[in-house]
């Protein structure tokens, strides 16, 4: 029997219209023709094109089947071609059918109509040799490819080669069919695709008919153009796919049963399955399909890159820090006077003796002048001004009031009969005496044994260690640095101090009531008081001195020495004068240091007629006069201009000190503003130093601003 070819996707075709198809087929003597397109194989299915409608591909089968019934014929009948359907028909066509769209040498159109049309005349009429063992529609079904073609054993007694070569003419339907032998029966169909090798040669034998809607695209109907992504003649790498997901293995179909007298075929080998290669990374894989590989590294690249990465972080940090700088608080603005010290026109020399040391002071003003070194030296009975001073501050007296009554001890009468030193005599045991009166009795006449007394009575002792001690924690309180206090008299040696340190004192005690009251006395009478009391400064009894007090002193050690305190009228002001001359000595014997008292008076009176006669008003502020600036802490400077004319009491060339300071509802030492209008009263300016200094109030010249965003934001501090 012969065998038919299945053609155009029918299962079965009349023996006697394809025997001239195989006889065609073969060459001269006897080899095959060669075909001018790839190779077909037997039963292979083209697929249908997506737009147009498989209903007639399922139609097909159901009427072959239909035939192969009615015409009984049994499945052994059929060929080795038939068996030989591949498992996915419709993939191996569209395959074939791009293969012979690329081929120049494919056939006309007019060629393949005539071959599809003979095609459809076999299936309407029947074939009486339609295998009985056709597959159900479950075994019609396709299944995804394996990838592995099947085709028939080569060398197989009696079995032609079915492989066509490249550029033998498959189409001609004249070609004689091959015969194969009666015992291959056919193989069912599987629903695997055979796709075939590019290494194997075409193998020979008829090609189906393709149908229209299998034909390739015309160059006329192409409406597409291929681009290559790379240029095509630039060698490159190839790239490996990514491995397709494993498929199904395909179900083998049943061997034929053997026909006897001639051998069965043996069953074609699944091609091997070639190694999946690793896929490439993403971005190499699309540079080399997009031809475009990444630019070379270069300084301006770099740069740029730099640029981009850390603008954002700068910018961050720079808003974080000028957040932080705006929510600092604003530093303390202070005022800042032009000059710390004014300087009275004019020049004076104050009449200075030639040894010793010595101060003259004006409370408020400051210091007039000094001379020689100061340096702690004996004070002598001076040091009776301090002892009264921390009497009238423990137990402080009243203008008009006598104070309290003090006992005379045994102690006061014994030391009262000493000849070495000053003191009060005629006192009695037991003799009670006013506070004021024993006050009168150690500042007059300078009474030692008063004093040792007032020293035990403050402190309820029977020793003066006690006073000793608050004395000298005054004169730290008064700022009497070089002044060291040992007994409460002065008489002792190791009493020492300062011209300078006494005029601390002498401005504090003077402003007590009652002390200035006592010692402005020339002479006193105190009652139960045999004798008088009589001052040794003479100086109170000079009227054109003004002497208004305070102490003399004289010791061997120590020499002549006195504090003194007058008053000069200048304009509608009376300023206290205070001076202080120390170690003043006489050359030759002075028993007592008479003669050195009388030397000290005698000086004294020359430098305060001296000072009196160049004290004046002196002009230091003008209104209007800048006088100094706020300072708000960041560099910002307004000025400040004083609102008065301000006079100060001095001599000429004396050095002021001069401050500024601040004023408001609280007075002196509250806050200076950030900001104020023009004109605005933020200080004071005062020149001099103590409760007498004089003031002048200042306003800010301009307006006064906080300062400006980019002060606050680059400040340091």
């Amino acid at each position: 029997m012969t065998t038919v070819a299945v053609t155009g996707g029918s299962p079965e075709t009349p023996e006697s219209e394809e025997a001239p198809a195989a006889v065609a087929a073969e060459g001269p003597g006897g080899a095959p023709a060669p075909e001018a397109g790839p190779r077909a194989e037997s039963g292979t299915a083209v697929p249908p094109e997506p737009d147009e409608d498989p209903d007639h591909l399922d139609d097909d089968p159901d009427r072959v089947d239909e035939d192969a019934e009615e015409a009984g014929e049994p499945a052994e009948s059929a060929g080795p071609a038939d068996a030989m359907v591949a498992p996915d028909a419709p993939t191996a066509l569209g395959a074939e059918a791009r293969t012979d769209a690329e081929n120049p040498s494919s056939p006309a159109p007019e060629a393949e109509a005539e071959t599809e049309a003979e095609a459809e005349a076999e299936v309407e009429t029947g074939a009486p040799d339609a295998p009985d063992t056709e597959a159900s529609p479950q075994d019609r079904t396709e299944e995804p490819r394996t990838g592995a073609s099947e085709e028939p054993a080569e060398d197989a007694p009696g079995v032609p080669d079915s492989r066509v070569p490249s550029g033998t003419p498959a189409e001609d339907p004249k070609a004689p069919e091959v015969e194969e032998p009666a015992a291959a029966a056919p193989a069912p169909k599987q629903s695997g695709t055979a796709v075939p090798d590019e290494d194997e040669p075409p193998t020979a034998g008829p090609r189906p008919t393709v149908p229209s809607w299998a034909r390739p695209e015309s160059d006329a109907e192409r409406t597409s153009t291929f681009v290559a992504l790379k240029d095509l003649d630039t060698p490159t790498t190839k790239i490996a796919a990514p491995a397709p997901a494993p498929a199904p293995a395909l179900v083998p179909a049943p061997a034929p049963a053997p026909i006897a007298g001639k051998p069965a075929a043996p069953a074609p080998a699944p091609a091997p399955t070639a190694p999946a290669a690793p896929a490439a990374p993403p971005l190499d894989l699309l540079a080399q399909l997009t031809n475009t590989p990444p630019p070379p590294e270069t300084p301006r690249r770099t740069a740029l890159r730099r640029v981009k990465v850390w603008t954002p972080v700068l910018l961050l940090l720079a808003g974080a820090f000028t957040g932080a700088q705006m929510l600092r608080p604003l530093p303390e603005a202070r005022l800042v006077a032009s000059e710390q010290v004014h300087t009275v026109a004019g020049q004076f020399d104050i009449p200075w003796p030639a040894k010793g040391q010595g101060a003259v002071r004006i409370p408020g003003s400051g210091t007039i002048g000094t001379f020689g070194e100061q340096k702690p030296v004996p004070t002598a009975s001076v040091a009776k001004v301090m002892t009264a001073y921390v009497l009238l501050k423990d137990h402080p007296l009243r203008k008009g009031e006598a104070g309290p009554s003090i006992e005379i001890d045994a102690k006061t009468v014994a030391q009262g009969n000493s000849e070495d030193e000053s003191r009060i005599e005629g006192l009695t045991k037991g003799s009670k005496y006013s506070q004021l009166d024993m006050l009168k009795m150690l500042m007059i006449p300078s009474g030692n044994n008063v004093a040792r007394l007032l020293a035990r009575w403050d402190t309820g002792s029977d020793s003066e260690a006690a006073f000793v001690q608050k004395m000298n924690a005054a004169a730290q309180e008064l700022g009497m640095k070089d002044t060291t206090y040992t007994d409460p008299s002065g008489l002792d040696a190791g009493t020492v101090s300062t011209a300078v340190d006494q005029l601390k004192l002498a401005e504090a005690v003077m402003k007590n009531e009652v002390f200035r009251s006592v010692v402005m006395l020339p002479d006193a009478e105190i009652k139960n008081l045999s004798q008088r009391l009589i001052n040794n400064n003479s100086l109170l009894s000079a009227p054109e001195l003004s002497i208004r007090g305070i102490k003399t002193g004289s010791s061997s050690p120590a020499g002549g020495a006195l504090m003194w305190a007058g008053y000069k009228s200048v304009g509608d002001e009376t300023p206290l004068i205070l001076g202080t001359l120390m170690d003043q000595r006489v050359e030759g014997p002075d028993p007592n240091a008479t003669r050195s008292l009388a030397l000290v008076l005698a000086n004294s009176k020359k430098v305060i007629g001296a000072v009196r006669g160049a004290l004046a008003s002196a002009p230091v502020v003008r209104k209007g006069q800048t006088v100094g600036y706020v300072d708000d802490g960041l560099g910002g400077r307004t000025p400040l201009v004083a609102m008065k004319d301000l006079n100060v009491i001095g001599t000429p060339g004396q050095r002021l000190r001069v401050s500024l300071g601040t004023a408001g509802k609280g007075g002196p030492g509250g806050p200076v503003p950030h900001s104020a209008a023009a004109g605005t009263e933020v200080g004071v300016h005062t020149v001099g130093e103590g409760a007498g200094a004089r003031s002048v109030p200042v306003a800010v010249g301009e307006n006064l601003a906080e300062p400006s965003f980019g002060t606050r934001l680059t400040r340091l501090g």
